[in-house]
């Protein structure tokens, strides 16, 4: 029971805590509609298990005994924040009639470039659930059991940036955003840049 309520807890906190997820997942709900929000958020759930998978198949043990191939999916998924981050601070200004139905994100690029990728660089992610597994969850957990711990930790990030979509896709805050939005993409862009630099200079031996 006691694991089971770290984890919970952990994985709560992981999730709600601010990152390039959060971070994506506002610029699509604001900028896109609910639509590519939500897609979004299926594609970071569907993410995490790419993170649950490898750490029960053994493949941590790789990343913890030889740095430098963490440090190097490290910088990997910093680069890719910051390349997203000036494509968000460098976005053109968009006209949006929020009475027209405008697919201006394709569901596919919604789904896995802004979501599945974006999550399956995270060096956050990464962290979370390698630290998870190696220092909460005991060697003799049932396989069955850690799967359920990997279901909780996906299904928390589609719950929470769901919730986060639909709030951030509502009309009246869009419209507010949309209004602003060439301060808001600035402020995400400047965002994702300064983690993944923060990621990147993390990664630098002194």
């Amino acid at each position: 029971m006691q694991e089971l309520i770290a984890v919970a807890l952990i994985t709560i906190l992981a999730v709600i805590s601010p990152g390039g997820d959060f971070a994506m997942v506002t610029r699509n709900s604001y900028l896109h509609g609910r639509r590519a929000g939500v897609l979004t958020s299926l594609g970071i759930a569907s993410a995490v298990w790419i993170h649950v998978g490898y750490t029960l198949l053994g493949v941590s043990i790789l990343l913890l005994k030889f740095p430098t191939l963490f440090h190097f999916i490290k910088i990997l998924g910093a680069i890719y924040l910051v390349y997203i981050g000036f494509k968000t601070f460098n976005h053109h200004s968009v006209t949006v009639d929020l009475n027209v139905s405008s697919k201006t994100l394709s569901d596919i690029e919604a789904f896995k470039n802004n979501g599945f990728v974006t999550n399956a660089l995270n060096p956050k992610t990464t962290l979370f659930v390698l630290s998870t597994f190696t220092q909460i969850v005991k060697p003799t957990t049932s396989i069955y059991i850690q799967l359920g711990y990997g279901a909780f930790m996906s299904i928390a990030h589609l719950i929470w940036f769901v919730f986060v979509a639909e709030v951030l896709s509502s009309p009246l805050i869009r419209n507010r955003l949309l209004k602003k939005q060439k301060y808001v993409n600035r402020f995400i862009g400047a965002i994702l840049i300064l983690l993944g630099g923060m990621l990147i200079f993390s990664s630098i031996p002194f």
